[in-house]
């Protein structure tokens, strides 16, 4: 009897080491957990969604305009964020009478459309930032209640966690974001 549950318990703790050795690098490298707090991406991502961020497509392509990503926060590296890349690096952004307007590096000028905000948003104010390399400017959906780059700056491109894969909380708002609108 105690030589069956010694050897249950080794097959056990097996089992538990070999499922350690899957996860963990899947969740360090691959995909990695993410809970959405505050109001900042409404109505898009909400409080408490949870979303799965993939980690891998950012090793072999640059982050693109509209992806929604999550990243550490540059002044408190323990923050995560959730935000929409808006500006890319060496790019200049402009805002005027609440519109968006970019000038890519290559010195096209963009009038951003972005129909992915509510109803109604607005952005207070007029402002001109000139992004270096490998930085990004990125603002929540919920323009009027997001702590983003207007506030503390541009995003250095190492803090980037990963782009948003899916939303699996809750379960009647699960998708998958393979690609988002976005006009000019």
């Amino acid at each position: 009897m105690g030589k069956e549950i010694l050897k249950q318990f080794l097959h056990f703790l097996g089992l538990f080491f070999i499922s350690l050795a899957i996860v963990l690098p899947i969740r360090q490298f691959i995909i990695q957990p993410f809970l959405v707090r505050g109001e900042s991406m409404a109505p898009n991502f909400s409080n408490f969604d949870y979303l799965f961020v993939e980690r891998v497509s950012y090793h072999f392509r640059q982050p693109e305009r509209g992806e929604v990503i999550v990243f550490r926060f540059p002044q408190n590296k323990s923050d995560f964020y959730i935000k929409r890349i808006i500006g890319l690096p060496a790019e200049e952004i402009m805002v005027k009478e609440g519109r968006v307007d970019v000038k890519t590096r290559e010195g096209k000028r963009l009038s951003l459309i972005e129909p992915y905000l509510r109803s109604g948003t607005f952005i207070e104010g007029s402002f001109y930032m000139r992004l270096g390399e490998d930085e990004y400017y990125v603002l929540g959906d919920n323009r009027n209640a997001s702590f983003d780059s207007r506030r503390w700056g541009v995003l250095p491109g190492k803090y980037i966690i990963g782009k948003v894969l899916v939303r699996i909380w809750p379960p009647t708002k699960a998708r998958a974001f393979w690609g988002e609108e976005f006009e000019y």
